[in-house]
């Protein structure tokens, strides 16, 4: 598998107080499977769709309190030099909050904060590269930094990785797309007082994709889970902000039901 291109979304994975809860829900809503889980790293516990890896699901560290873990997606972004990387988020207003740490022969991480306090991680691979399956039904499809400010994410995301910048003509929309290599890597929507509760923190949502998506919002609410937004259709699939019944948001798309043109981009 080749090595992904630095600043390409690489990995997600998110930390839950009930595991097996965890397991039983995204086994349901996306059908997953679960490999073991790994002791000697916290019992981290890959997922798997069609026997490929997509995410992974982790308890909370020893000594932490499972009552104040707020679970969340975290999005890795790939680097090969995860140290230099550290120094650029640094240099550029953000915050490292852990790492770089070495995972034994698997690879090296940072988790880090931007400016306007979007949480995000940084993988440097090494025998584990990333995500074995992209854009199909129970993987990977997108992710977008959704945010009430943008100006400091604009600003520090391509200081950090060697993004291109561009604006997507759409009206009153304020979205706009970080290119690495001239391909869409990341989307940025500017979050209006509808987007986010007031309680809610600027944050990456993570989209996977499914093959239905009334089907799967429908599974999401009858298993305890929350709708935020949608079901919407879009040129570029129907998709919903949803919830876990442990915290974390999420997005799913279905990519085979696409509604209207594909709004035009402007170079920034």
């Amino acid at each position: 598998m080749p090595v992904p291109p630095e600043g390409t979304p690489c990995w997600a994975d998110a930390m839950f107080t009930d595991l097996e809860g965890a397991k039983a829900f995204y086994g349901d809503v996306l059908g997953w499977t679960f490999g073991e889980s790994s002791s000697e790293y916290g019992d981290y516990t890959q997922a798997y769709s069609d026997g490929k890896a997509v995410a992974a699901i982790v308890p909370p560290m020893p000594g932490q309190d499972g009552d104040t873990v707020t679970s969340a997606w975290c999005l890795y972004l790939a680097s090969p030099d995860a140290a230099a990387t550290a120094e650029k988020i640094r240099g550029n207003g953000g915050e490292v909050l852990m790492g770089p740490m070495q995972v034994g022969e698997f690879g090296t991480m940072v988790i880090a904060k931007d400016p306007g306090g979007v949480v995000f991680g940084v993988w440097q691979g090494g025998t584990h590269e990333g995500f074995e399956k992209q854009a199909a039904t129970g993987a990977y499809t997108w992710a977008e930094l959704v945010t009430r400010e943008p100006g400091p994410a604009d600003a520090f995301f391509p200081a950090v990785f060697p993004y291109t910048v561009q604006r997507m003509d759409a009206g009153d929309v304020d979205y706009k797309i970080f290119q690495v290599g001239g391909a869409p890597a990341l989307g940025r929507m500017k979050a209006g007082p509808d987007d986010l509760p007031p309680e809610a923190p600027n944050y990456i949502s993570v989209y996977f994709a499914v093959d239905d998506c009334d089907a799967t919002v429908a599974k999401v609410t009858g298993r305890g889970g929350k709708l935020y937004f949608g079901p919407m259709d879009s040129p570029f699939g129907k998709f919903a902000a949803v919830g876990d019944p442990q915290g974390a948001a999420f997005g799913v798309i279905d990519l085979g039901t696409t509604v209207g043109d594909m709004p035009a981009m402007v170079a920034e």
